[in-house]
C-alpha cells in the first residue's frame, strides 16, 4: 500500500474531512476489544489498498495500533458520541457494535456506503451471538471481499522460541466478576519467586493495592508505571504472561508470548487466544455447551466460575509452559 498523506494529528481539534480516498471504521472500544479487531482491520486494507484506513477510537489505543502500521489515521473518540468528520464519497464500516448508537454516529458522517451487522432499518450479515469475536468481524467485513483470520492477530512474526525476561502477572480487571482473588495471585508470586522467577506485576495506578499485595510477595510492582508501548514492550520480552480475562491477555496474543488465562463469565470460545493454541493455556471451569454468558461480566465480586479455579491449577498450567 502506498504511504497515505497524513491527516489532522489525533485530538487536535480540526474535524476530519473525508473524501473518497477514506475507509472509516468505528471500534471506539478498549485495549482487547481493539486487537481483536486487529484482523478485520487488515482484512481491510488488503481489500481496499487504495484508501486511506482511518479508525474512529480512543486515542491512545488507536495510535498504538497507528504506530504499528494496522491503520493510517486515528480520529479520536472517547466513546458513541457525533464523530467529529464529514464528507462524501467515503466508505465507513461498524466495527462496534450492532444498533444504532454506532450505525448512527456513522451514518452521520455522510458516507457513500455504510457495512454492518443487519438491524432494524439497516441491512447487511446477522449477528450471532454464539461467535467469536475474531471470527464475527472478519465474517463482517467479507461481506465487502475483504479475507482475514486468527493469523493477523499477530503484532510481530512468532518468535521462534520464546524470550527470556521475566514473568508478568496482571491481576487487575475491569470488574471484580473477572479479578481472581488477589491472595491467590500472591501465591502465584510467592512459588514463582522462591522457583529463581523475577516476577512483575503490571496494572493501572488505580490498582496500586493490587500490586502492593504482589510487590510484599516478591514481584516487582510496575501498576501505574507503564503506557501502552512499555506495557507492550514488557509482554513481548517475558517468558510468560499470567492474566484474568483482560486486555493484557490480548496483548500476549498479538505478540505470540505464552501465557496461562483464568475466564470467569465469559466463556473464552467468544474471547479466548484465536492462534497459536499451543502457547496459550486457558483456565475456565464454565459450561461448555453454553451460548451465552454463564455470569455478569460487569458484576462487582468475583463470579463463581472464575474462583473455581485452584492456585495448583495456575501453578500447573504455568509450570508446564516454562518448562516447554
Amino acid at each position: 500500500m502506498s504511504a497515505a498523506a497524513p491527516g489532522p494529528a489525533p485530538g487536535d481539534g480540526a474535524p476530519r474531512e473525508l473524501t473518497g480516498a477514506d475507509l472509516l471504521v468505528l471500534r471506539a472500544l478498549g485495549l482487547g476489544d481493539l486487537l481483536a479487531g486487529v484482523p478485520a482491520l487488515r482484512g481491510l486494507r488488503r481489500a481496499f489498498p487504495r484508501r486511506r484506513l482511518v479508525l474512529a477510537a480512543p486515542a491512545g489505543i488507536g495510535t498504538f495500533l497507528q504506530r504499528r502500521g494496522v491503520v493510517d489515521e486515528v480520529l479520536v473518540t472517547g466513546g458513541l458520541g457525533p464523530l467529529h468528520a464529514k464528507g462524501s464519497g467515503h466508505l465507513a464500516v461498524d466495527l462496534h457494535g450492532n444498533g444504532p448508537a454506532s450505525r448512527e454516529p456513522l451514518a452521520a458522517t455522510g458516507p457513500e456506503q455504510l457495512l454492518g451487522f443487519r438491524t432494524d432499518g439497516f441491512d447487511g450479515p446477522a449477528w450471532v451471538r454464539d461467535e467469536h469475536e475474531v471470527a464475527r468481524w472478519c465474517r463482517l467485513v467479507a461481506a465487502w471481499g475483504a479475507a482475514c483470520g486468527p493469523q493477523d492477530l499477530r503484532l510481530r512474526p512468532r518468535p521462534a522460541s520464546p524470550a527470556g525476561g521475566p514473568v508478568v502477572v496482571h491481576p487487575g480487571a475491569a470488574f471484580g466478576s473477572r479479578r481472581w482473588p488477589v491472595r491467590r495471585w500472591a501465591a502465584v508470586v510467592a512459588h514463582l519467586v522462591a522457583a529463581g522467577h523475577e516476577v512483575h506485576v503490571t496494572g493501572t495506578a488505580d490498582e496500586a493495592e493490587l500490586g502492593a499485595a504482589l510487590a510484599a510477595a516478591g514481584a516487582v510492582d510496575r501498576c501505574g508505571a507503564l503506557d501502552l508501548d512499555a506495557l507492550a514492550d514488557l509482554v513481548g520480552s517475558a517468558r510468560l504472561v499470567l492474566s484474568g480475562d483482560t486486555g493484557t491477555a490480548h496483548v500476549a496474543t498479538a505478540l505470540a508470548t505464552p501465557s496461562v488465562l483464568l475466564f470467569g463469565p465469559t466463556p473464552p470460545r467468544w474471547w479466548g487466544p484465536a492462534v497459536d493454541a499451543d502457547l496459550h493455556t486457558v483456565l475456565w471451569h464454565g459450561d461448555p455447551t453454553a451460548t451465552d454468558y454463564v455470569g455478569d461480566p460487569h458484576g462487582a465480586d468475583v463470579d463463581p466460575t472464575l474462583a473455581r479455579i485452584s492456585v495448583e491449577e495456575v501453578l500447573a498450567a504455568a509450570g508446564a509452559l516454562l518448562a516447554a
